[in-house]
């Protein structure tokens, strides 16, 4: 058994993945024999991902708020805490919270054989974001 004490600070999402205001704090990382990233994911009101894939799909899991996923092609979808979507290997997709809510969600994913967790595209534009479902 291992048990890390929590020691990392909360890190601001990165401008290239990330549009609008986004904090990510590490729930695990790979390591030994373990290839599973995870990561709490907070979003601010807005706040979105870029486009990108991920090698082996990737798990999220949202806890709080409300916020939409959309696979490349496919209608946005409103998430809500509870709700658990699964991205497939290679598919192009974005995620994040809706205009007036945050939205956190846990996200978690096995790298590939070089550690990579992702592939990061195009930010998804205004025009797209904005085409999304009311969430009443």
């Amino acid at each position: 058994m291992q048990i890390t004490r929590h020691g990392i600070d909360t890190a601001p999402g990165p401008s290239d993945w990330f549009t609008g205001e986004v904090y990510i704090d590490a729930v695990a990382a790979p390591s030994d024999g373990s290839r599973l990233s995870a990561s709490s994911v907070h979003f601010t009101p807005g706040a979105r991902t870029a486009w990108h894939t991920h090698p082996n799909g990737q798990t999220i899991y949202v806890t709080e708020g409300v916020g939409f996923a959309q696979g490349r092609g496919g209608p946005i979808e409103v998430i809500r805490p509870g709700d658990r979507v699964f991205f497939e290997p290679g598919e192009d997709h974005w995620h994040g919270a809706a205009p007036s809510r945050f939205m956190t969600h846990l996200a978690m994913l096995d790298v590939d054989d070089e550690g990579n967790p992702a592939a990061w595209g195009d930010h998804v534009t205004a025009e797209d974001y904005s085409a999304a479902p009311p969430i009443d």
